[in-house]
């Protein structure tokens, strides 16, 4: 039997966005490869050895071809990027097609244009409209502080300047970073709009300096000074916004569930929002039974863990997390005593079990705990319980009729179980 071909993985290197040399890593593959792929400027920056088959980089196709074949017959492969290439860059096409890669990155163009402006960017949403409907990174830009743009012709500066008109912001576009031509730029976005930018550029959007505070420097001829952001600019918990596509509040088809054993949709809108999920906070979703509270929650960001005592109802948790692509730890157990050894939650929702449940819950000081309650002879104990541990108290009775359908074509209304949604939040 011949032996079989080694597979050799395709190198992908960034070239930096800040102008700064090349990874020293390039050197030695750039000697020994057979195959060279990059955009015109990327392949005439660099030593390409003479006898190296070179792919300029125009539609993506022939070279994902060029690059399997080379692979197949063990050739050293290079890839050119910009700045670094698995963020919004081509390793993700390289990986779609199966390619094996090793990747050697460099700053990229959006830390790059941050680091000119001289600002924080932890916070930052980052985006891009190149390749795709510019709408949505439009969105962001008039939704958050602090945003940057990854652009393309046709969505760059100019357009997202027009569609940010009558918004409180600030543009910095950052052109040709790291080369000669290197141009950064402070405008509004009335200014953005109104001229012509060079491609490939950046584009980041600040929220306005508070009119209270004093007024900015006006924009200064090139280059502009970083421009100033407020200092209520950023969010202080350095997270942008996020929610899931597909919305929260599912209806009950959305989850598998027994007996209609799950929390209505009415009730999981309000009982999502008095959680408060987001990126950084765990929730504790105790007597679970479908999971559908922790899912929304996991759908917002939140870490989550469903505690269940049914063994069945753990498998139906499972079935919907996965169904959802959301992360839920189970654990199998009775509450309260499952509660112990669990890591500290910052929100809890207690579906399922009595006042020794609820009283293991306070117990652990979360921020919010959520409850509700079918029968109105448990809603004094809890909110005496919950105060007794020091916990500001809110609750709400939910009664939803839902639309139904009559025979010959009338509607009625359906009325749902009425619900006592119970808050308890530390001061």
């Amino acid at each position: 039997m011949a032996p079989m071909t080694r597979m050799e993985p395709v190198t992908v290197v960034g070239l930096d966005a800040a102008g700064a040399p090349p990874h020293p890593a390039l050197a030695p593959v750039l000697a020994a490869a057979g195959l060279v792929v990059g955009a015109a400027r990327h392949l005439a920056a660099v030593p390409v050895p003479a006898g190296a088959d070179t792919v300029t980089l125009g539609p993506l196709a022939p070279a994902l071809h060029r690059l399997a074949r080379a692979v197949a017959a063990g050739v050293p492969s290079v890839v050119l990027a910009s700045g670094d290439p698995g963020f919004f860059g081509i390793v993700r096409r390289l990986r779609a097609a199966g390619l094996p890669l090793r990747v050697v990155p460099a700053v990229s163009s959006v830390a790059a244009a941050f680091a000119r402006a001289g600002l924080p960017w932890d916070g930052a949403a980052v985006v891009t409209a190149h390749g795709r409907d510019p709408r949505p990174a439009l969105n962001a830009c008039r939704a958050l502080p602090l945003v940057a743009v990854l652009t393309a012709p046709g969505a760059g500066a100019a357009e997202l300047g027009a569609g940010l008109a009558g918004w409180s912001r600030r543009l910095l576009v950052a052109e040709h970073l790291g080369t000669d031509a290197e141009r950064i730029r402070a405008v509004t976005p009335e200014q953005a709009a109104a001229q012509t930018w060079s491609d490939p550029h950046v584009l980041l959007s600040l929220a306005a300096p508070d009119p209270a505070e004093s007024a900015p420097d006006p924009v200064a001829p090139d280059p502009a000074p970083a421009p100033r952001v407020a200092a209520g600019g950023m969010r202080s918990d350095n997270q942008p916004a996020a929610a899931p596509a597909g919305g929260w509040a599912l209806p009950e088809t959305r989850y598998a569930h027994r007996d209609s054993m799950i929390t209505k949709s009415e009730v999981r809108a309000l009982v999502v929002a008095r959680l408060r999920p987001r990126l950084g906070r765990l929730v504790w979703d105790v007597g679970a039974g479908s999971g559908s509270v922790g899912i929304e929650c996991a759908l917002l960001g939140a870490a989550v863990v469903a505690v269940e005592q049914d063994p069945q109802a753990g498998a139906t948790i499972r079935a919907n997390a996965t169904a959802h692509a959301v992360t839920v730890r189970l654990v199998t157990g009775r509450a309260p005593q499952a509660l112990a050894g669990l890591p500290e939650p910052d929100a809890v929702f207690v579906g399922g079990g009595g006042a020794d449940v609820l009283a293991a819950v306070v117990a652990r000081q979360p921020e919010r705990v959520v409850l509700t309650l079918a029968a109105l002879d448990r809603v004094a104990p809890a909110v005496g319980l919950l105060r007794a541990a020091g916990y500001t108290v809110e609750g709400s009775q939910l009664s939803a009729a839902r639309l139904a359908d009559l025979p010959g074509g009338s509607i009625r209304l359906a009325a749902t179980n009425p619900v006592v949604v119970l808050t308890g939040e530390r001061p």
